[in-house]
């Protein structure tokens, strides 16, 4: 939906929101582009720990510029006012823009809807649902999060061509090329938290950073998968549903191994695979999964639908999202 112009704005400010993606929890990650005479006047994106938002960031370098423009935002302005700053729909308001393009709805009970109607009554001209999909997948983990009670799980999955993820002795340094682990350590910075089972934990001793020039920063919390005592630095998980109770986790990735992958296949809690395959033959080595409670083929088909692929150096990164 949407004209040619409005799609090609709220495209933009997609690209704004991934900047805060994984950083913004409790709030989602927008991202907002306020247009005047085709130029852009002002640009924003949510902040770490949710404020300002990005409407307040883009408003503010658009200034009076701002009056008469085209506010393009990828989720609904909001319409609270609360200890932490006013609600976008009055700050658009009395900056005087004239029109507001947003992405989709807030499901947020405060807004949903009543930010768009105040909007319009005060004389703005509104239009909603462009580009839409791809902003719900934008802001999955705020989403899923208000939908489900859970955060937006992810399960990354380095493999060999015949699905081994080790030799058998353990050894996976490495099984893919720098292109693949560089995007992995991408992947890593759009995640509120990490987490991996005992085994990896106790094998590879990882550190989960992220190795990436520029996102060094970008610290992740680091959770185990198990029921006994965490390690300095790490938080417990006792099983997969223990997620939903994670405080300011809203995009969480789940990284090793073939047990922990295999608990979260089979608990239902798996939002979005990515899957990374080097052209090596390994044979006799540790599989990428665990039992994850199939009782016949055809529960296996119709779960998973193709969203990207594309080439990595040598390595093949299909990425796939629950249909």
């Amino acid at each position: 939906m949407g004209s040619l112009t409005d799609r090609r704005w709220i495209g933009a400010a997609l690209a704004l929101a991934e900047r805060g993606r994984g950083r913004t929890v409790p709030n989602p990650n927008v991202g907002c582009i306020i247009v005047a005479q085709d130029r852009v006047v002002g640009r924003g994106w949510t902040q770490p720990g949710g404020r300002p938002h990005a409407e307040a960031m883009a408003l503010a370098e658009a200034g009076t510029k701002s009056r008469g423009a085209t506010c393009y935002v990828t989720l609904e302005p909001c319409a609270h006012v609360s200890a932490r700053g006013p609600g976008c729909t009055d700050l658009l308001i009395e900056a005087g823009v004239a029109r507001v393009v947003a992405a989709i709805g807030d499901p947020d009970p405060r807004t949903d809807g009543a930010g768009l109607d105040r909007l319009r009554s005060a004389g703005i001209a509104t239009a909603v649902e462009v580009r839409a999909d791809e902003a719900r997948r934008s802001m999955a983990g705020f989403l899923t999060r208000r939908s489900l009670g859970r955060p937006h799980v992810t399960l990354k999955l380095a493999t060999s061509l015949d699905g081994r993820i080790a030799m058998t002795d353990g050894t996976s340094r490495w099984i893919t090329g720098a292109p693949a682990r560089a995007h992995a350590h991408l992947e890593r910075s759009r995640h509120d938290a990490i987490l991996i089972g005992r085994g990896t934990l106790d094998v590879d001793a990882p550190t989960l950073d992220v190795r990436l020039a520029g996102l060094e920063m970008r610290a992740l919390r680091r959770l185990l998968l198990s029921r006994g005592e965490a390690p300095p630095g790490w938080e417990v998980v006792p099983h997969p549903a223990a997620i939903a109770a994670l405080a300011d986790v809203d995009h969480l990735l789940v990284e090793g191994g073939a047990q922990a992958a295999a608990a979260f296949l089979a608990a239902d809690l798996v939002d979005r695979l990515l899957l990374y395959r080097a052209p090596i033959l390994i044979g006799s080595g540790k599989p990428a999964l665990g039992d994850i409670g199939l009782t016949g083929l055809d529960a296996a088909h119709g779960v998973w639908r193709l969203h990207d692929s594309r080439m990595l150096g040598s390595d093949r990164l299909e990425v796939y999202e629950r249909s």
